[in-house]
C-alpha cells in the first residue's frame, strides 16, 4: 500500500514535533503548516489524504480554514480532523457544524492515535 500523505496545520512547535514523529512511525508522508493560509496553500498544492487541523491558529482560525476547505471541490473530499487543547463544551459540535470529520483532544493520547487516524483513511 502507498503511504498516506498527512497534512499537519499547527502553530505550536511541540505539537507539531510529536504527531510528527508519530505519523512518521506510522509510515506517513507529512506535510507541515504553522498557519491556516499556508495550510490551505499546501492542501491545494499537494492534495493530502488527511488534514490535522489545529483550531487556535494565529490569524484565521482552524474552523475558518475548514470551511475554505469543504467549499473548493478539490479539497472538499479530504477528512479534516480538528485538533484542539481548548476543548469546552460544545466545540466538538462546533467542528462539526465547520465540516471537521473527525476531533481529537489534546493533550493526544499517543498509544491509539495511529489507529484513530486509520479511522478516517479508510
Amino acid at each position: 500500500m502507498e503511504n498516506k500523505t498527512v497534512l499537519i496545520i499547527e502553530d505550536n512547535e511541540l505539537n507539531m514535533k510529536l504527531v510528527r514523529s508519530m505519523l512518521q512511525l506510522g509510515r506517513y508522508q507529512v506535510l507541515e503548516a504553522g498557519d491556516a493560509e499556508t495550510g490551505i496553500q499546501l492542501a491545494r498544492g499537494h492534495l493530502p489524504d488527511l488534514i490535522l487541523m489545529d483550531i487556535q491558529l494565529p490569524g484565521m482560525d482552524g474552523l475558518q480554514a475548514t470551511q475554505i476547505i469543504r467549499n473548493e471541490s478539490i479539497l472538499a473530499n479530504i477528512p479534516v480532523v480538528a485538533l484542539t487543547s481548548y476543548a469546552m463544551q460544545g466545540d466538538e459540535q462546533k467542528a462539526a457544524s465547520a465540516g471537521c470529520t473527525g476531533y481529537i483532544a489534546k493533550p493526544i493520547d499517543t498509544r491509539n492515535f495511529l489507529d484513530i487516524l486509520a479511522g478516517f483513511l479508510s
